[in-house]
């Protein structure tokens, strides 16, 4: 089994569009088209069983839109799709929100530092971050450079860092290997922390070695595979794994076992 921790898609009324200013933004090509049928098709083709869609609440009036969103992905397609929800450092309540989260049946929320505009040591994240753990949730955010936005980065290793020392949340997921296009900063501030590092986005940007180099002070048992779909195609990204000069129990973790383990599948 094969496991994308971390995909997106979009509404097909928007996709189109999204995926266009997107890739504008980002000087990047998309290998699928953003959509809920773009991404079961490319699955088909590429080995992947289990695709987690990774929702992103720009600003605070998409709560509901984006988690009703979530939720019907999980009602219609639960065997191959799995979404999180999302909430907005914005959002008035955000107990309320995160309890309403869990009471949907969505197992995670992500967060995005660079869109939301906010740092993530901010109390205001810092709140939602201690709720949602409290209620078992699984968080992931975004973390280290943005290729498609400015600076400032949001989400450096060393604030990450802060956060993972004071609240120490038990299931906290680091999108882009614990910090795009930072990975020196990742392997000295967060590796070997307790915290998931997923792929996305990460092969044909980092060096093989100082992936390696951070695999094995953090631990192959804490690395989730993901390709950040449309934005990386996850046949390229599975070959690259099975490429690396890991034991095969390491490589099924990664492509699969922690994966499993984290989101509790039989």
């Amino acid at each position: 089994m094969v496991i994308d921790f971390h995909t997106h898609i979009f509404p097909e009324e928007i996709a189109a569009r999204t995926i266009a200013e997107l890739e504008q933004r980002a000087k990047v090509k998309a290998s699928a088209d953003g959509t809920q049928s773009g991404l079961l098709e490319a699955m088909e083709h590429t080995g992947v069983d289990l695709s987690v869609v990774m929702p992103v609440v720009t600003r605070p009036a998409q709560f509901d839109r984006v988690n009703n969103f979530a939720a019907g992905i999980n009602a219609d397609y639960s065997d191959r799709l799995l979404s999180f929800g999302g909430i907005h450092p914005d959002c008035e309540n955000y107990k309320e929100k995160l309890n309403k989260i869990k009471e949907m049946g969505i197992v995670g929320i992500k967060l995005h530092p660079d869109y939301q505009g906010v740092m993530i040591d901010d109390v205001r994240y810092m709140n939602i971050i201690e709720y949602a753990d409290e209620l078992g949730l699984i968080i992931l955010t975004h973390a280290g450079m943005d290729i498609g936005l400015p600076e400032p980065v949001h989400c450096p290793p060393d604030r990450m860092r802060k956060v993972l020392d004071i609240l120490k949340p038990k299931k906290m997921v680091l999108g882009h290997y614990g910090g795009w296009n930072q990975w020196e900063e990742v392997y000295e501030y967060l590796a070997g922390e307790d915290v998931y590092l997923d792929t996305a986005f990460v092969f044909g940007y980092i060096e093989q070695d100082l992936f390696l180099r951070i695999l094995k002070k953090h631990g192959a048992e804490k690395i989730l595979f993901a390709t950040d779909s449309p934005w990386s195609d996850a046949a390229q990204y599975i070959q690259t794994v099975k490429d690396l000069p890991l034991t095969t129990e390491q490589i099924d973790d990664i492509l699969s076992n922690n994966a499993r383990r984290l989101l509790n599948l039989q």
